[in-house]
């Protein structure tokens, strides 16, 4: 696990896929995993393991980016991008969904599940271009509108002001939700410290598939559904209790979103926790699309999706520090390579927008990380799936023990 010319090459690649991804606002994991595994030569285990440690790095450096330097609200009033709502009553369905995903993972074929991945990350490349290039016609027409001498509207940047003013109750707001999502983080930390995940076992050696392990392991549902309920009935009544102090401007622009029944966002999380659990990769990569298309603005779509994703790689990072991962100064290298990345990737795309005016680059980015991610995983899956083809190995359906 030394510094070879193999790991000091895949580490200048990983940088640009950091800074790649974290301009887009994705974790990278589907891009850091073939790239340790076929650069540097990683078993697929230990590239797991890894890349999870390289995603915190990068996701840590993103949100601490757009807290400290843009993400505070200013005298002008200018809400945090980061959306606390949709982070704290989302967090527990996705970490339940993951969960969910990779019991699928160990029953489904490797073929099926490439085949899937493949699938709907094309799909999800088509649809958030669709919904990049809508974006950048409305940009233009702004544009041209104000250079016509029109009253245009603010476009993207004043809707993501509008649309966090309603939800930006103040410091004290934050911090609650911050308290709620770190107490769901250890609430699920301490199952997964049980009966162990992402390639690691519990620390207490629970045999798997046993009555302790489905015990524990089924308790993440009621967890998931009363952290869940409590958190919407409690965004609910804060709701009710701004209503009066927000003006009508920044309803009108927030209806789209107060529109969507109340599980709108939990259910989304589900899938898309059951979607990365299930193709073994952080969550962003998926939940980023997903937030984009219920109709979040792209700005506040990453940086929430980053803000997600930090909780759902720092749970498995850690765990494999507690469990003692091989080469754990080689994985915090790496993790350090993509914390500087990210800060690259964000100060570059930042330049880009305020020199452009099209938020709408952000969207393009992310349509680019899932082509790129696409393209890598149908590739790599493939040739797994031709050496146990080859190899003759089973590749039918498998019982979950």
């Amino acid at each position: 696990m030394g510094f070879s010319l193999a790991n000091v090459l895949a580490g200048i690649i990983s940088f640009l896929a950091a800074a790649i991804s974290s301009a887009g606002g994705v974790g990278g994991g589907s891009l850091y995993v073939p790239i340790l595994n076929i650069v540097a030569g990683l078993s697929l285990k230990t590239a797991t393991a890894f890349s999870m440690f390289m995603v915190t790095g990068g996701t840590l450096s993103n949100v601490l980016y757009t807290m400290s330097l843009r993400g505070q609200a200013g005298p002008d009033g200018h809400p945090p991008l980061i959306d606390y709502d949709i982070a704290v009553v989302s967090q527990p369905s996705l970490l339940l969904g993951a969960s969910v995903g990779v019991v699928c993972n160990v029953m489904f074929p490797e073929w099926l599940i490439t085949a899937l991945f493949s699938v709907f990350l094309a799909s999800a490349t088509v649809k958030t271009y669709g919904t990049g290039m809508r974006q950048w016609r409305a940009e233009t027409a702004a544009v041209r509108t104000t250079l016509e001498g029109g009253s245009a509207s603010a476009g993207d940047g004043t809707e993501e002001a509008l649309l966090g003013q309603k939800r930006a109750g103040g410091l004290q707001h934050r911090w609650v939700d911050m308290l709620v999502l770190v107490a769901i983080w250890l609430f699920f930390f301490s199952i997964h410290l049980f009966i162990g995940g992402d390639g690691a076992k519990g620390v207490f050696d629970i045999r798997p598939c046993g009555v302790a392990y489905w015990l524990i392991t089924l308790a993440q549902i009621p967890i998931a559904v009363v952290f869940t309920a409590y958190i919407i009935a409690h965004h609910k009544r804060k709701s009710h209790a701004q209503n009066s102090q927000v003006s009508d401007q920044s309803i009108s622009v927030k209806s789209k979103l107060e529109a969507l029944p109340v599980y709108a966002f939990p259910a989304a999380a589900l899938l898309t926790g059951v979607m990365s659990g299930l193709f073994g990769i952080g969550g962003g990569l998926l939940l980023n699309p997903v937030l984009l298309q219920i109709g979040v603005p792209p700005k506040t779509a990453s940086s929430t999706t980053m803000f997600m994703v930090l909780f759902c790689a720092s749970m498995s990072m850690v765990q494999f520090i507690i469990l003692g991962v091989d080469g754990i100064v080689t994985a915090l290298v790496y993790a350090v390579t993509c914390f500087v990345a990210s800060i690259v990737g964000l100060v570059v795309i930042e330049g880009a927008i305020r020199r452009s005016g099209r938020v709408s680059l952000v969207v393009f980015m992310v349509a680019a990380v899932l082509a790129l991610s696409a393209v890598v995983i149908a590739c790599s899956g493939a040739v797994r799936v031709w050496v146990q083809y080859t190899g003759g190995q089973y590749m039918g359906f498998k019982l979950p023990c």
